[in-house]
């Protein structure tokens, strides 16, 4: 894992001529023993809670000032040019509230050729890249602070509906282009500690965005609850 973030950070430094565009890098570490990283304008995080994609991500939110921010997956490999790219479909569509680049192993073989243009819309593992989203930071008066409930999977979908349910345009800009390493991270957690994840998240999304009873949901959490109690009540990982 240290190996992806390091390509990662070494990637994302050398994409942009630092005179053109000026990038200030939070990684936020879970591991509190890991050793800082040095890659120029990179400051590292160690938050006390355990590992929360949009608590983690929040702490970074707070950190920054400049209009643009940009949310990151670890296991990323960014092309020459990727936040310049974006930055002039801000400038030029000042409707544009979010935008993600392209992925050239994942978008071309559905359906989005690179250097295809600019396409709208909010399709989650089309013009949604979860994996990197860049957005103008004015956005969150309105839609506040990523929702923490969702702290690993599911996590794109409500930025997906939020945005969505706020009138916030989102696009893909294929023209920009920073590979996913396909969920390296993921890939670390056991397949139960996987399955949890996934469930617990997928409940939690159905309540907030699908309108499902009370009782459904309090059925699917107790079946999840007696099958993995310290791990639902967060007390301990499952191994």
């Amino acid at each position: 894992m240290r190996q992806v973030t390091e390509h990662c950070l070494d990637s994302l430094v050398a994409s942009e001529d630092p005179e053109r565009i000026r990038l200030r890098i939070w990684v936020l570490e879970s591991n509190a023993q890991a050793p800082a990283y040095t890659q120029p304008g990179v400051a590292t995080l160690y938050p006390e809670a355990p590992f929360n994609y949009h608590a983690y991500m929040n702490i970074g939110i707070r950190e920054g000032q400049a209009p643009f921010v940009a949310i990151c997956n670890n296991d990323l490999s960014f092309h020459p040019g990727w936040a310049s790219k974006l930055l002039r479909v801000f400038e030029q569509d000042p409707s544009v509230s979010s935008a993600s680049p392209a992925c050239s192993l994942h978008h071309p073989r559905n359906g989005f050729a690179l250097n295809s243009g600019v396409y709208p819309g909010y399709g989650v593992l089309k013009e949604i890249s979860g994996w990197c989203l860049v957005f103008r930071r004015s956005i969150l008066e309105v839609i506040g602070a990523l929702d923490e409930r969702f702290f690993f999977w599911y996590a794109d979908n409500d930025y997906a509906l939020t945005l969505q349910s706020k009138g916030l345009r989102h696009v893909l800009v294929t023209s920009s282009i920073v590979d996913h390493l396909d969920s390296r991270t993921l890939r670390t957690h056991t397949s139960a500690r996987q399955w949890l994840m996934t469930k617990r998240a997928k409940y939690t999304f159905e309540e907030k965005w699908l309108g499902r009873s009370k009782g459904y949901l309090m059925r699917k959490k107790l079946k999840l609850y007696l099958k993995f109690p310290l791990y639902y009540l967060g007390l301990k990982k499952v191994k």
